[in-house]
């Protein structure tokens, strides 16, 4: 089984351009993507953040579904 690629919540905000606190907030109220706690630190897998991208993708008219 391969490992999943993972990334801390400081790469995550950078990539999503939110605040870190926002993604700590994400997280008290269960929100935002899936992650793993190991210890102390908290990781997030590249693949679960981008199903939960993809999952609030919205389709504009002229793009259809």
């Amino acid at each position: 089984m391969e490992s999943p690629k993972l990334i801390s919540d400081v790469q995550l905000a950078a990539i999503t351009k939110q605040h870190v606190q926002t993604l700590r907030n994400w997280r008290f109220h269960n929100q935002g993507p899936r992650y793993y706690k190991i210890g102390r630190s908290v990781r997030y897998a590249m693949s679960d953040v981008l199903s939960y991208f993809e999952e609030r993708r919205i389709a504009t008219k002229d793009q259809g579904k």
